[in-house]
């Protein structure tokens, strides 16, 4: 089995394939046991946030995973698999690896360096564990894309440029409301993951007062009381709205909050001369298309925020990341390496005992008078010597086939010893990491 990873984020492709793309939370477990189901996928982790939506399988051939995984994306999207393709990006084998690391670290996002897809990863790792979608392999890249995350933010500066989406979308409101957001009025529609980090972000920048809604009122409580912010029935959405420079609208919807008619008649009855700036940052997105030329509202969605990213970290420190991450790549290849032998040694274990039990019942056959505990003694000796023979070469070899070109070790004591071990264990791993497929 080897890693592939098929992907679209906002690099590839627009808010209007994002949102079709999206899965939500309810439907992920559905789409891995779907995804597991076809005939080269072995293993699934499925990640869907606002600005990307990506699959790591254990797969056991690259076209054919490919070609599995991109039906199930066409099916659950409903767009076509031809027009799909040309927004996936895909990485295989060592690639898949550096991008997924790459991913966890910060680098692959919208603002260089958020922290919050590092939680994004252990909610698509836990939701995979929960339906036995994660085998050994994507067991082993989750656990440590999320180790190297966390290493790329503790070691580096990579986060002193912009802890999220949320605040590059400030930024840019910022930017329509004369560069200080302070004493500005915001509400916060959703009380999800996003609506928390948003009303997070927002206290720290000294926007109030504040207002948080949600279709759950006890859900919207619980999140004021936190921040000190005030719960707004959802019914009373259309006044709020009217009442705030600031709207940061992160639901989980599959359709617009953010009517036409609602904005509309929220525009009718604000007094400032300010415009309302509208933070779509949901995907599907809450703002409704015909809405978002509304005169008085200024709308930023992810696309927008795709078009004006910023404050990017120093180089100094994104190279400090990408020098983690190429280490970290190392190890977890020679890791796998290190794994893929592991069945080539037992086969030879294996044979090894074989050969000593064939050779018991010769000697058990020519020599009838032995009793059964000269028949154990005899058996436990040449068992010892056997272990004793293959103990030095085994841990040798298991340390040569971590290193980089390991994989003709294994190759090799297949080939001398004749070996049987089955395809689906070696075939399509190491020999093709770093190379195309």
């Amino acid at each position: 089995m080897n890693l592939l990873s098929i992907g679209a984020s906002y690099r590839t492709a627009d808010v209007a394939v994002l949102e079709r793309l999206a899965i939500a939370e309810t439907a992920v477990p559905d789409l891995l046991q779907r995804l597991v189901a076809q005939p080269y996928v072995g293993e699934a982790v499925v990640v869907s946030t606002c600005n990307r939506v990506e699959v790591y399988a254990a797969v056991s051939g690259f076209h054919g995973g490919l070609g599995d995984i991109c039906n199930v994306l066409a099916e659950h999207s409903g767009i076509p698999a031809s027009e799909l393709a040309g927004h996936l990006y895909v990485h295989y084998g060592e690639a898949a690896v550096r991008h997924s690391f790459r991913v966890s670290s910060g680098l692959d996002s919208m603002v260089v360096g958020e922290a919050q897809i590092l939680g994004q990863l252990r909610d698509a790792y836990h939701a995979a564990t929960e339906v036995d979608s994660a085998g050994r392999l994507l067991h082993e890249l989750m656990q440590q894309a999320l180790r190297v995350g966390k290493r790329a933010h503790a070691e580096t500066g990579i986060d002193r440029a912009g802890q999220s989406v949320v605040t590059a979308a400030l930024d840019v409101a910022a930017d329509h409301l004369g560069g200080d957001l302070t004493g500005r009025s915001a509400l916060v529609i959703g009380a999800g993951a996003m609506g928390a980090l948003s009303v997070a972000t927002l206290t720290r920048t000294g926007v109030g007062p504040l207002r948080v809604t949600n279709r759950s009122l006890e859900r919207a409580d619980r999140l004021a009381e936190a921040y000190g912010a005030v719960a707004v029935p959802f019914d009373d959405l259309a006044a709020a709205l009217a009442e705030v420079d600031i709207v940061v609208s992160a639901t989980a919807s599959t359709e617009p909050v953010l009517t036409r008619d609602r904005l509309a008649a929220a525009l009718a009855a604000r007094t400032s001369a300010d415009p309302l700036i509208v933070l779509d940052l949901a995907v599907p997105r809450d703002v409704a298309p015909d809405a978002t030329g509304l005169p008085g509202m200024v709308v930023v969605d992810i696309d927008g925020l795709a078009a004006s990213r910023r404050a990017l970290p120093a180089a100094a420190e994104t190279a400090a990341v990408e020098q983690i991450v190429t280490g970290e790549v190392d190890n977890f290849l020679g890791w796998l390496r290190g794994a893929e032998i592991a069945p080539t040694v037992a086969a030879l274990r294996t044979r090894a005992e074989s050969v000593v039990s064939a050779e018991m019942r010769k000697l058990v056959s020519r020599r009838p008078e032995f009793t059964e505990e000269q028949r154990a003694d005899v058996s436990r000796t040449l068992h010892r010597v056997v272990q004793q023979l293959l103990h030095s070469p085994t841990v040798r070899v298991r340390q040569l086939a971590a290193e980089p070109g390991g994989d003709q070790y294994a190759a090799l004591l297949r080939e001398l010893f004749d070996l049987d071990v089955p395809l689906a264990t070696h075939a399509n791993a190491v020999p093709e990491i770093g190379g195309k497929p």
